[in-house]
């Protein structure tokens, strides 16, 4: 058994390097790019396509049901050895995804041209140039959705090394897109959507030839079984119904900020959330690595393994986060400045709050996947759907007051979703909360009070480059020293400190 425990923890520690080095990459590029494209583009502009092309996240929760019951139903499967069923599986996905892509085709072009065009606030004479970015925004959406079951068979196989690959050439093309504006011969707006939806073309079309020479199982066939289809859609209803209502105040404080403050906020918040982004991103691809033997763990009914994982890796989904948060919280005007050419009202205010609205939620994502694990997620999905939509009037009412109402809002009700998370996984699983709290929770909240004096201190005696790496190295270092001392048990701290040694002796 623990020859079984430490074979998976190396699998989960080499996903995430490789995830990780896709990351640092995609952060140093992703930041160039949203740099180009603003500057290319001017602030309205860039407020335009961020509200504008975020029209199809109202229709993204349909294709977010679809993967997550894919990911589910392909990676328990897989955790079972039921080969066979892999390939039936997948085909019901690639026919399901396709009438789901088509779902979404005639919503775009029913409800979502009419919402676009007589409920969002756009300069008048940028509305054709908006009416042409939201088709190719369409058309992107629905080339995203028939990308989702090659993702699940990468994902569902630990193949987390051709997922960063991957990521790193999505980056990339999207650099080169942002690069070629300055060479545009008509509009920019237009021009940056276009190719935009040629990187969707491309990256769908690599992921289909991977998977097709990879995994024989991801070949097409078609099969038809009712039974498993009205298992998806119930499974998916329910997702569907989870997509919907976080859709309802995400986009929907969008269009909130859009209707009370204007494009600009809009610009202000697109990049905003490019740097809480930026934090999720060095937390997600960890997950992403740790949400398949979550799922095969409970497939093999090592409910001890599933609880300890959980554990675990919620703490250091929790500090991953930290660790790249409060750089960026008590260094943004610095970052901003030196990012940007020019910093939209209000951005940094909305990047800080983003920023601890998704400490409150990734620390209890690795919980989350443990309930969907399960499958038996109805009466959850119904209760955490109210819990979502409930903060929709909150934002109304404060952003009625100020622009950071819409964020305020979010992490006010998400502290009550996680809270209900763990007390349902405890009802389904028998997940033990008090150990949860004393070996993640208290934990993180201790090295969380041991690591901000000095950073913050530092913030507010030394300005410019010398300020932000002096900043950035003190609070480094203090995480390591508290997370070697605090987060990790006696034989963990044992573990590491041994390879440290190993390390510097080899070298010496």
């Amino acid at each position: 058994m623990e020859n079984l425990i430490s074979t998976n923890n190396q699998r989960i520690a080499k996903n995430t390097l490789f995830l990780y080095f896709r990351s640092i990459l995609l952060f140093f590029v992703g930041l160039y790019t949203s740099r180009e494209v603003l500057a290319q583009l001017g602030v309205s502009d860039f407020g335009v396509y961020n509200v504008v092309g975020g029209v199809i996240v109202l229709f993204s929760f349909i294709q977010n049901a679809m993967a997550s019951a894919t990911n589910r139903f392909f990676t328990f499967d897989l955790g079972k050895g039921n080969i066979e069923q892999l390939n039936k599986t997948f085909s019901m996905s690639i026919i399901i995804h396709v009438l789901t892509a088509l779902i979404i085709l005639i919503l775009g072009e029913t409800i979502g041209l009419w919402f676009v065009n007589t409920q969002l606030n756009i300069p008048s004479e940028r509305m054709e140039a908006a009416n042409f970015v939201y088709q190719f925004s369409i058309l992107s959406a629905c080339v995203g959705i028939l990308q989702v079951p090659y993702m699940a068979a990468i994902n569902a196989h630990e193949k987390m090394k051709v997922y960063a690959y991957f990521g790193i050439l999505d980056a990339v093309f999207k650099l080169i897109v942002a690069l070629s504006l300055s060479f545009a011969t008509f509009d920019k707006l237009k021009f940056y959507s276009i190719l935009l939806f040629s990187v969707y073309i491309i990256m769908v079309i690599f992921y289909r030839i991977y998977c097709h020479r990879n995994f024989p199982e991801t070949r097409f066939k078609w099969f038809w079984d009712k039974k498993q289809f009205l298992d998806r859609m119930k499974f998916s209803g329910f997702e569907f119904l989870a997509g919907l209502s976080e859709v309802l105040p995400t986009y929907g404080g969008i269009m909130l900020l859009n209707h009370f403050y204007g494009v600009l906020l809009n610009a202000a918040h697109g990049i905003a959330q490019q740097l809480v982004n930026v934090a999720r991103t060095f937390t997600t691809n960890f997950f992403a690595a740790v949400t398949p033997q979550i799922t095969k763990n409970l497939a093999a009914n090592k409910i001890n393994s599933f609880h300890e994982l959980i554990i675990d890796s919620s703490k250091f989904c929790f500090l991953l986060f930290f660790m790249f948060m409060l750089p960026i919280i008590l260094q943004a005007d610095f970052i901003l400045d030196v990012w940007l050419v020019t910093v939209p009202d209000y951005a940094k205010i909305l990047c800080q709050l983003g920023l601890i609205d998704g400490l409150v939620c990734l620390g209890f994502w690795p919980v989350l996947q443990g309930i969907i694990s399960t499958g038996k997620i109805q009466r959850f999905r119904i209760i955490d759907s109210f819990l979502i939509i409930s903060a929709f009037p909150l934002m109304y009412f404060g952003l009625r007051f100020s622009p950071i109402g819409y964020i305020c809002s979010r992490i006010f009700i998400h502290t009550f979703r996680v809270t209900y998370w763990t007390l349902t996984l405890h009802k389904l699983t028998g997940f033990p909360i008090q150990t949860f709290i004393s070996q993640s929770l208290l934990k993180c909240l201790t090295i969380v009070l041991i690591s901000i004096p000095l950073p913050l201190y530092i913030t507010f005696k030394m300005n410019g480059w010398q300020g932000f790496l002096v900043c950035l190295a003190a609070f480094w270092v203090i995480l390591a020293i508290s997370v070697l001392f605090v987060a990790l048990n006696k034989n963990e701290r044992k573990s590491v400190l041994s390879f440290i040694k190993l390390k510097l002796t080899k070298n010496a």
